[in-house]
């Protein structure tokens, strides 16, 4: 394999100027039909502010997800002030201490860099996070419990990372080098190579942590973690989500890449173990109803998690390096 990928690099070192944007489709789209709560009687109405990082499937997913199910539950209730911070961590703190200083009832974090601001913004105001790997890890808390315990609960995106690990054994079996390319700048990033590395070295596998800063040298550490791997895993990172292009212009036809969510998956990568966005987004959804019309103490509330994971794999890049897919994945449409 590695000798094929040294025939090609050059190619695909040229092929990186031709930037994409973030490709992927969300999970779901329509707000789940079982499990679900009724509508709250008509009452009060409430300021809803919502920060998202950036725009990207799998963020957007989540928003669209919170949002319906305020619009279900609180029917013409709910004013929802949204901010998109188009992948600028800076801006996130100036969102957030605008919706602190209008007096929102409510904020959603949609990401770990906006769950920050709010959290060094309000210690009154309830937060609740979506798209967060690890609360503990992203909020400094040592020995998390699973509750924050203060303003701030919500929803985490985090999929087995030993299922994940797994799922390389499954593609590539005969595989020694693992090249895990992530963000520098995103802690849950670092926590999630971290233990996906102990994993894979477990089952006898090399791996090697190539962090990138920022998008102006993610390129140059991809091709470096190509030339030195057989196989790249990419963690739920939001600066890899938003840039999947830079990725898929290096990787596609060299390099198996496997992915920590759909939404990369789907612009760069072969297969994930995927959670749907969009479900955490609506569970936040509930949370933040039981807070605004149902009195509940969001420091009581623990951190909910995705309810189900789905394997699955890009038919484009599965094609691209003549791959057979194992049963058991679906494709990522």
């Amino acid at each position: 394999m590695k000798l094929r990928k040294m025939m090609i690099l050059g190619l695909a070192g040229a092929l990186t100027l031709s930037l994409c944007a973030c490709g992927g489709e969300s999970v779901q789209t329509q707000a789940p039909a079982a499990g679900s709560a009724d509508p709250a009687p008509a009452g009060d109405k409430y300021v809803v502010g919502i920060c998202q990082l950036a725009p990207h499937p799998a963020l957007d997913a989540a928003t669209q997800g919170f949002k319906d199910a305020l619009d279900k539950l609180l029917p013409g209730q709910v004013d929802i002030k949204e901010k998109n911070a188009a992948g600028d961590s800076p801006t996130c703190a100036t969102i957030i201490n605008g919706f602190v200083s209008n007096g929102v009832d409510l904020i959603m974090a949609n990401a770990t860099a906006p769950l920050q601001a709010a959290a060094s913004a309000t210690n009154t105001i309830p937060v609740l996070g979506t798209s967060i790997t690890e609360y503990g890890v992203a909020l400094g808390i040592d020995n998390f419990s699973g509750t924050v315990g203060s303003n701030i609960s919500g929803t985490s995106d985090l999929a087995p990372l030993d299922q994940q690990a797994q799922m390389i054994k499954e593609w590539y079996p005969e595989a020694k080098d693992i090249g895990l390319i992530y963000c520098s700048a995103e802690p849950n990033s670092q926590y999630q190579v971290d233990n996906v590395k102990k994993y894979l070295e477990d089952m006898g596998y090399t791996c090697e942590q190539y962090p990138f800063s920022d998008t102006n040298d993610m390129a140059s550490v991809v091709q470096n973690a190509l030339s030195n791997s057989d196989v790249l895993y990419v963690p739920t990172d939001n600066t890899a989500a938003n840039n999947t292009g830079i990725i898929d212009n290096i990787c596609r036809g060299v390099i198996p890449v496997f992915a920590g969510e759909e939404g990369i998956c789907g612009g760069c990568g072969v297969a994930t173990l995927s959670i749907s966005y969009y479900d955490i987004g609506y569970k936040t959804g509930e949370m933040a109803v039981d807070i605004l019309a149902n009195g509940a103490d969001v420091s009581a509330m623990p951190i909910e998690y995705a309810p189900q994971f789905v394997k699955k794999y890009n038919p484009a890049t599965c094609e691209a390096l003549g791959l057979t897919v194992p049963e058991g994945y679906e494709a990522i449409g």
